[in-house]
């Protein structure tokens, strides 16, 4: 019988930021709702009956070298902090993903475009405007990479694991050392 729970898409970046990241998260998102690590979230409700076919292009996907992303900063969501991060090839690879899963999109992952990482939810807009400027002077941009992408089933609050898919290598880039 198939799981008929969401599926949720996520990018897994490298140990470091993904550990300097998951601690934000735990210092400033509110305890009582903060259920998971820091994640970027590439689809937040696929169908959970299509789980094979979700698992099938997720692996396809994540045959390609792992893609660089960059650390671009800190924005301001209104009621919360995100870190946000530029990568035009996980960005390429969340709109081919997109355009493959189109008739099972809901209006959220349609129109989502940008690649975050929230570190703040659910709290008034003065404590946003105060975490955001101090996390400012704080988290510089830097390069990194997304590692895996992650399948998850919504369980109401927690994620469930599903499947977690590791990319390519990243292609050499061409320089000596020595």
């Amino acid at each position: 019988m198939a799981d008929d729970r969401p599926l949720i898409l996520s990018a897994v970046l490298d140990a470091p930021v993904q550990q300097r990241l998951d601690a934000l998260r735990r210092a400033h998102f509110p305890a009582e709702r903060n259920h998971l690590d820091a994640h970027v979230t590439l689809f937040h409700h696929l169908p959970g009956a299509e789980e094979g076919a979700v698992a099938e292009a997720v692996a396809e996907a994540a045959r390609a070298p792992a893609p660089v992303v960059e650390v671009a900063g800190v924005r301001l969501l209104g009621r919360g902090v995100a870190v946000w991060l530029s990568s035009p090839p996980l960005a390429a690879l969340r709109a081919a993903l997109a355009r493959r899963w189109a008739p099972w999109l809901t209006p959220q992952d349609r129109g989502k475009r940008d690649l975050h990482v929230t570190v703040q939810n659910k709290v008034t807009p003065e404590a946003a405007r105060a975490l955001h400027a101090e996390l400012a002077g704080v988290v510089v941009p830097e390069r990194t990479r997304a590692v895996a992408l992650a399948l998850w089933r919504y369980a109401g609050g927690p994620w469930e694991p599903v499947a977690r898919f590791a990319f390519a290598p990243p292609e050499p880039c061409g320089e000596e050392t020595g």
